[in-house]
């Protein structure tokens, strides 16, 4: 008898789960049940450009989708004012083990065209229309030191910072203490001024780029409340999204519509020093943390002028239309476009960012592209709009008569993506050549 068969079974014990280290979504092969289009999606051609065009750009952001760091992804276009292309891929909700804040029981949602996500910073493109909106009105101009508005502002040298220092990332406050994101004080505007207000410069005003990524909203919310005595939110919602009949857009959202808003999941592999060090001080928490934060009830129904509007692909691309459009929008002027021209001007050229350590573009509140390599693609330097945090955009560009947001819903640092990111960007921008004679601003 083989001597094996007197040895006693030993059974080995299964390899521990080892966790994707990659942090990905499982992505099925077929893809058709994941996608959702809108009814009002319109022939290509009514907006110059051709259904195999528009079929390639949503073939580019399935091949996107497929890495499996967003576990949603909404895509929104408009083309001569038309609506070629609004769909979404994948899960609103239930995706990932990590799950939200709010409770969604039973099986994974699936994401549509109606469902809204936290822009992050996208916001700040909308802040940006209110302020350029109250100076068209006079009621500031962004020249204006922020001091003559918040007087307890002035101190630890800050009497210097201007508006526009804010606006375009050159006031000298890009970081804002951890303390200071406390999610039981954040409506409190005391609170969360007081530490602004005791803040030290970096760098001295006007002087070098360095992206606020939380701190200049609150300090523009301040000013904005000085000149017309209402929050930023209430202002937005008055002069803005109600005569216009946006459902989304402003920042947050009513506790009864919580339910509703896509889940945020960090996704990718975890950063590590020296780049998670650089984005702990930029956010003022780790950058997992900030994920996990902006799911929070308390978050999503507060006013973070820089990081919690809230919105469908849809509306944001309707707003950066408006903008396209110099401030009229069917048939509805809310501000005039040479604000909107003056609002655009080129601020810092492909300048090196202190805080994000690349070149970019800045106007005076929004982001613009570039001739080579640009947020929106290549060849887009008359684009402009706003980057979300960490794969969102939302963006105009007069050129091509475009108008752009791209929403998604896993918030990676560095990750095999980006390459079909920015492919997905210059897809765009093939299919919607620019024009010879585009209808600039109306």
């Amino acid at each position: 008898m083989p001597l094996r068969s007197k040895l006693p079974a030993v059974r080995l014990p299964r390899p521990p789960h080892v966790p994707d280290p990659l942090r990905r979504i499982k992505v099925p092969k077929d893809l058709t049940p994941l996608v959702t289009r809108a009814s009002h999606e319109l022939p290509a051609d009514e907006g110059g450009m051709t259904q195999d065009g528009v079929e390639r750009i949503w073939a580019a952001t399935e091949r996107l989708y497929r890495h499996g760091v967003h576990p949603a992804i909404g895509l929104t276009i408009r083309r001569r004012g038309v609506v070629v292309l609004d769909r979404t891929i994948g899960w609103s909700h239930g995706a990932m083990a990590d799950g939200p804040v709010v409770p969604h029981e039973g099986d994974p949602v699936l994401a549509t065209p109606d469902t809204p996500f936290c822009l992050f910073s996208a916001s700040k493109a909308i802040t940006a229309t209110v302020i350029h909106m109250l100076d068209e009105r006079g009621l500031l101009h962004i020249g204006d030191r922020v001091a003559e508005y918040v007087p307890e502002f002035a101190g630890a040298g800050k009497h210097r910072i201007t508006i526009d220092h804010v606006l375009s990332h050159r006031a000298g406050i890009p970081n804002i203490p951890g303390s200071a994101i406390d999610m039981d004080r954040i409506r409190d505007h005391d609170f969360v001024m007081g530490h602004l207000n005791e803040a030290l410069i970096r760098t001295r005003p006007g002087t070098r780029l360095s992206y606020h990524a939380i701190s200049g909203g609150f300090v523009l919310a301040a000013v904005v409340r000085a000149v017309t005595g209402k929050e930023l939110k209430d202002v937005l919602r008055e002069e803005i999204l109600d005569p216009l009949g946006f459902r989304w857009m402003g920042y947050g959202v009513a506790e009864e519509d919580l339910p509703l808003v896509g889940t945020a999941h960090p996704t990718g592999p975890k950063p590590v020093p020296p780049l998670s060090t650089a984005l702990t001080r930029a956010f003022g928490m780790p950058l997992d943390a900030v994920t996990r934060v902006s799911n929070d009830p308390r978050f999503l129904t507060a006013e973070i002028p820089s990081a919690n509007a809230v919105s469908t692909p849809f509306e944001l691309s309707r707003f950066m239309e408006l903008l396209r459009r110099g401030g009229t929008l069917d048939g509805v002027q809310v501000m005039e476009p040479r604000t909107i021209r003056r609002a655009i001007i080129e601020r810092s050229h492909h300048e090196v960012d202190l805080t994000l350590g690349a070149p970019l573009r800045h106007a005076s509140g929004y982001m613009l592209g570039a001739k080579a390599l640009g947020l929106y693609g290549p060849d887009t330097e008359s684009a402009f709009g706003h980057l979300g945090f960490t794969n969102i955009l939302g963006w105009a560009d007069p050129r091509r008569e475009l108008s752009v947001a791209l929403v998604t819903s896993g918030k990676p640092a560095l990750a095999p993506h980006l390459p079909d990111f920015w492919n997905l960007t210059r897809r765009i921008g093939l299919e919607a050549p620019k024009v010879d004679r585009p209808e600039l601003f109306g």
